[in-house]
């Protein structure tokens, strides 16, 4: 895993001690828990490239729903590219704004495309990861969550992807701010969390949100973390 070019200047020095030093804390029960998972190889990189953007405002079950029903009804990313913007929408209709992800599909592959020859991302294997996403969020659509995940789940690159869990429950640990944006949370966990980490913290911090940290009702009673959790530590002082 290359390391990629620090992000340390998105806090201050005391700031990013201080949450350095939260995050190992937090880390050890979140594998303790969970275990520490390692890197495999999940989606090749246009796949996952389509299925991060089938994914945005739906459930998993949905987006892949929609995706293999592309998979089933055409034979390549090529097909996709070319086909009739109407049959796209009718395809990926199970992901929901199919009238808008159907576009924002095709043009990233026509994107891709034309610098590439065909819609391919291999050539993100050689380059910085910072030139890698630099060169992803110049997709229309594309932005740092979706460029870190293509990086880090097809190539192994040290990108750390915040998605709605990511950004909740960080959040409410206190590593980053309370009203930190997902946009600039991408850069502050990527100068608390030591690059090795990034996937296998991705994967725990999101399963932590799913069965644990849940949106509307988070089960405080059953969590390992709340020693080191802001949004529990408060509510304590309110009660």
């Amino acid at each position: 895993m290359k390391t990629p070019r620090s992000n340390s200047n998105a806090l201050d020095s005391d700031t990013l001690a201080h949450r350095r030093g939260k995050y190992n804390s937090i880390i050890k029960l979140l594998e303790t828990a969970y275990g520490y998972p390692a890197w495999r190889p999940h989606l090749p990189p246009v796949d996952e490239l389509v299925s991060t953007i089938l994914s945005q405002s739906t459930s998993d079950t949905n987006r892949d729903t929609a995706f293999y029903a592309l998979k089933n009804r055409y034979p390549s990313w090529q097909a996709v590219r070319d086909a009739p913007l109407d049959a796209i929408i009718d395809t990926i209709r199970p992901a929901g704004l199919a009238n808008q992800k159907a576009p924002r599909i095709q043009a990233a592959l026509h994107y891709i495309s034309d610098g590439q020859g065909q819609p391919s991302l291999d050539h993100l294997a050689e380059m910085d990861t910072q030139a890698a996403k630099d060169w992803l969020t110049h997709i229309h659509g594309i932005g740092p969550k979706t460029a870190a995940i293509i990086l880090l789940f097809a190539f192994n690159k040290p990108a750390f992807p915040v998605d709605t869990h990511v950004h909740r429950v960080t959040r409410r640990l206190g590593l980053i701010g309370p009203k930190t944006s997902a946009e600039r949370a991408h850069r502050e966990l990527e100068a608390i969390i030591p690059p090795e980490d990034y996937y296998p913290a991705h994967l725990n911090i999101i399963r932590h949100g799913r069965e644990v940290c849940q949106a509307r009702r988070p089960n405080c009673e059953a969590c390992p973390l709340t020693a080191y959790c802001d949004y529990y530590l408060n509510q304590q002082v309110l009660d």
